[in-house]
């Protein structure tokens, strides 16, 4: 095994036991879903992972669901809990790259991604994502932001090369009005958010640590929970609720 194959089987050696993937909580998406004007017939959720936001849309709509994520794993446990759920017949699960996603032009009326747009690309995934919608259709995208211009040094190095791209919310905002949508609502992630997803990871890292005492992995996913415990206010996760706004 390679150094990356070693990088990546430790990473999911950590993640394979944790429900979610990235910071979120049912309140926020919940706060999400109430800000569009209408209830959403057919959901594309993108980068669904195990599938919190999946399930709770099923759970609070009557819309057929397409969840997509690129790991086979993440998508056979989603289907474990829709079984459990009930709400399996709602939820159609397809292992796909979001950069070249299977379906036809105009085949949703909203497309739901929770921290996962920055892996093509936040303005990428804008653009390239819009013609799935309908004309009039919503976008609801949660992405890593600044939330302030003087970060501290470190916390502003260690961003610089995690998120490259990383930006202000007003520059987001502009991005997404360029795209060709309009801004129905969009807010911060409350801290709830972030403990649902650091503090199982902290404890998990804790767990396994001391069976792989060499790990980058390790030793990257720790970097990163110090990050967060020292400077979040400094960044947080934002969500953006949208709407299509046809040529």
């Amino acid at each position: 095994m390679n150094e990356h194959d070693q990088y990546m089987a430790d990473f999911m050696t950590v993640f394979h036991t944790l429900e979610r993937w990235g910071p979120g909580c049912n309140t926020d998406s919940l706060k999400a879903l109430s800000k569009l004007p209408t209830t959403p017939a057919n959901i594309l959720d993108i980068g669904c992972g195990k599938g919190f936001s999946t399930r709770l849309l099923a759970q609070h709509t009557q819309a057929q669901i397409q969840a997509v994520d690129s790991e086979q794993s993440a998508l056979d446990k989603l289907g474990e809990h829709t079984a459990e759920q009930g709400v399996d017949a709602q939820v159609s699960l397809t292992c796909a790259s979001m950069t070249a996603l299977p379906f036809t032009p105009k085949s949703f009326d909203c497309i739901w991604s929770e921290g996962s747009a920055y892996i093509m690309g936040v303005e990428h995934a804008l653009m390239q994502w819009r013609t799935l919608l309908d004309d009039n259709g919503y976008m609801v995208i949660s992405d890593l932001v600044w939330l302030t211009d003087s970060p501290t040094a470190d916390n502003q190095a260690f961003w610089k090369s995690e998120y490259p791209d990383m930006q202000t919310v007003e520059t987001r905002l502009s991005q997404i009005r360029q795209a060709g949508y309009e801004v129905i609502d969009h807010f911060t992630l409350s801290e709830q958010a972030w403990d649902d997803y650091y503090k199982p990871l902290k404890s998990r890292v804790a767990e396994v640590k001391a069976s792989m005492p060499n790990s980058r992995a390790i030793k990257d996913i720790e970097h990163e929970i110090m990050i967060y415990e020292r400077y979040l206010g400094e960044f947080g996760y934002h969500m953006f609720v949208l709407q299509n706004t046809p040529c």
